[in-house]
């Protein structure tokens, strides 16, 4: 009996992360457009601090829209590595 009741909740459990991996996936996929988002949606990329956060809002209000993701690295703080870790985060559209 014990070992039945084992098996059922270890397939609940995994039925259970089945379920729910798309949906934790989905939330990981939306993107943060660069070129429209406040300086507290940007905080929420990696190694983004209120600083540069307002740096990239400043950037596009003084040069323009960013074309490419890549051009957030024109903006003083962000390098190759910051980019790197939000590459698949930003858009630009």
């Amino acid at each position: 009996m014990k070992h039945c009741r084992k098996t059922l909740i270890l397939t609940m459990l995994i039925v259970f992360s089945i379920c729910l991996a798309p949906l934790l996936s989905a939330k990981e996929i939306k993107k943060i457009n660069i070129n429209e988002a406040s300086v507290v949606k940007l905080t929420q990329l990696k190694r983004i601090g209120p600083k540069i956060a307002k740096r990239i809002v400043e950037y596009r209000e003084n040069y323009g829209p960013f074309v490419l993701p890549e051009d957030i690295m024109k903006v003083k703080g962000i390098g190759p590595k910051t980019f790197k870790l939000n590459k698949d985060r930003i858009t630009v559209e």
